[in-house]
């Protein structure tokens, strides 16, 4: 009795909840900024809510299938002076008698990012998916309620993006310049935010190895904390190290197992830290598995007053490859456009692989300006840059036509011209509609020679154009590619006579066309009335 006693009472009383709706935001769009009539964007101030005009989302909940759940409550007092916002915490409860008592399923409390099918896994996949019916095998299915719900639900259990990267101490220091060039190290790495800065150090040579930050110690000494607020500690390990010399040569040192301290040498500060670059491998989850420092030592003469060290940290997801993006989301002027073809056999868009270096790649000029020779040279086509480029081909009587108007081809559009152009600078290889197809076009043109006995058809340049235009907030337009053409212009060339020999010039172009529409004003204009004003309108003023 006392067993279903205590039952029943579990069943009846409200699970605590999973989810902090005062930590919930669905309108909070910018990051590290205010976004306008936002209520509940944590980077808004006092100051911002005074000028919102009303509150975008007013309601904040979590899932609207539980049966009952806090909700955050936003609002304006516009008669307050200035006017303020209002927050309030209510319960909320749903009126459906189909409704979820508990979130007792583990795997739905989060995103886990889908095994994307590769020509290797693609027939895993199929077994386990390729059924009427598939069970997903959840590890556990836990009807304690107290249990699933402990004290501390409402703590961050993993990182987020921009949470400082905890660690033993404090966080994980990324020194940066704040008002000044001067370096601070109370600047926090953020998680899933790449960062590179650059700040002057003052330094004395003859205090240089009491110096904390010109230490490796002082970066790897703190572990980093696996999750916020765990006990599980993740140990800063040493990549590599490169040693600088004062004329500013460096080298590699085979071995980085050994720490090596700054020190005074013959009035010469030795292994002083330059630079350090962050690696950090994390979960799907957000858990941090893998942390790694490369540095790079110098030597600091006595007449140095103050060096330059520069820092740098980035992220990487485990059991992926990292990808090199030209833009987040649209793309940036002088970044590589990212282009692929799509993988042979298989049955569905489902990816892209991408060439060997994931870019869009013309003809590369080279000094010696032979066709012939410059197989295999090619340059990326840049983001927003107008490029041309070119070389010259010797014919003879002995070449072969077909096997020089494809060495030809394979000299303009390389050995794997891609199919495929991502259309943002952060384009996903899964996300099919997130690649645009390259348009093939094939113009032939008539080249008339008078002493020639045979023809031939060779190509003689390619010519891409790549259409953009600005794509989202006028504010902040995106840049995205809508459409690339690449035509092929073919001449009919004729053979000189033995012993003789032609030179014609080989080119590769790209241009890049803004087809934005202008943005339409949200306003009328107002009308123009003719009329005449008095002579004196403006007295005693001219």
């Amino acid at each position: 009795a006392d067993t279903r006693d205590a039952a029943q009472a579990r069943v009846r009383s409200a699970p605590a909840p999973v989810t902090d709706v005062a930590r919930l935001c669905v309108c909070d769009l910018l990051v590290a900024q205010c976004d306008v009539n936002c209520c509940c964007d944590p980077d808004c101030s006092a100051e911002d809510f005074s000028l919102f005009t009303a509150c975008s989302v007013p309601v904040v909940t979590g899932d609207s299938q539980l049966c009952s759940q806090k909700a955050a409550v936003y609002s304006l007092d516009v008669e307050a002076n200035p006017p303020e916002r209002i927050f309030k915490i209510i319960d909320q409860v749903n009126p459906s008698i189909f409704c979820i008592h508990a979130t007792n399923y583990e795997q739905a409390l989060y995103l886990k990012s889908p095994e994307i099918p590769t020509p290797e896994n693609f027939d895993q996949l199929l077994d386990k998916f390729g059924g009427a019916t598939f069970s997903t095998e959840p590890d556990s299915w836990n009807l304690d309620t107290d249990a699933q719900n402990p004290p501390d639900a409402n703590e961050t259990s993993r990182y987020e993006y921009g949470l400082p990267v905890q660690t033993e101490d404090a966080f994980l220091r990324l020194p940066s310049p704040v008002v000044s060039s001067w370096c601070s190290d109370a600047n926090p790495a953020g998680f899933l935010v790449n960062q590179a800065t650059k700040c002057i150090r003052s330094v004395s040579v003859e205090k240089c190895d009491s110096i904390q930050a010109l230490s490796m110690l002082f970066y790897i000494n703190s572990s980093i904390l696996a999750v916020p607020k765990s006990s599980q500690m993740v140990n800063i390990t040493v990549q590599s190290i490169a040693v600088q010399s004062l004329n500013g040569m460096r080298t590699l040192l085979s071995s980085s197992d050994v720490l090596r301290l700054p020190m005074v040498l013959d009035e010469v500060c030795i292994n002083a830290v330059l630079g350090v670059n962050y690696h950090i491998t994390h979960t799907d989850t957000g858990e941090i598995i893998e942390a790694a420092a490369a540095f790079v030592l110098g030597a600091i003469s006595k007449e140095a007053l103050s060096i330059e060290q520069s820092f740098e940290i980035s992220f990487t997801q485990e059991n992926t490859q990292p990808v090199a993006l030209s833009g987040n989301p649209g793309y940036v002027v002088g970044l590589p456009v990212r282009a692929g073809f799509q993988p042979q056999g298989y049955p569905f868009l489902a990816a892209f692989l991408s060439n060997k270096h994931s870019q869009l790649t013309i003809l590369q000029s080279t000094s010696t300006q032979d066709c012939l020779a410059a197989q295999g040279a090619r340059a990326p086509v840049l983001f927003g840059y107008n490029m041309i480029s070119g070389c010259k081909l010797r014919i003879t009587a002995a070449m072969k036509c077909q096997p020089l108007a494809q060495t030809l081809l394979d000299v303009l559009k390389g050995q794997s011209f891609p199919e495929y152009v991502a259309s943002f600078g952060n384009s996903q290889a899964q996300d099919v509609l997130d690649w645009v197809p390259i348009t093939q076009l094939h113009i032939s043109e008539q080249i008339i020679s008078h002493t020639l006995q045979s023809s031939c058809q060779i190509p003689v340049s390619l010519g891409i154009e790549v259409k953009w235009t600005k794509y989202g907030s006028l504010v902040n337009p995106q840049a995205r590619i809508v459409n690339v053409t690449a035509t092929i212009t073919t001449s009919t060339l004729k053979q000189p006579p033995s012993g003789r020999e032609r030179i014609i010039p080989i080119m590769s172009s790209v241009v890049f066309t803004d087809i934005s529409s202008p943005a339409e004003p949200s306003y009328k204009a107002w009308p123009t009335i003719n009329i005449k004003l008095p002579f004196d309108f403006f007295y005693p003023f001219v």
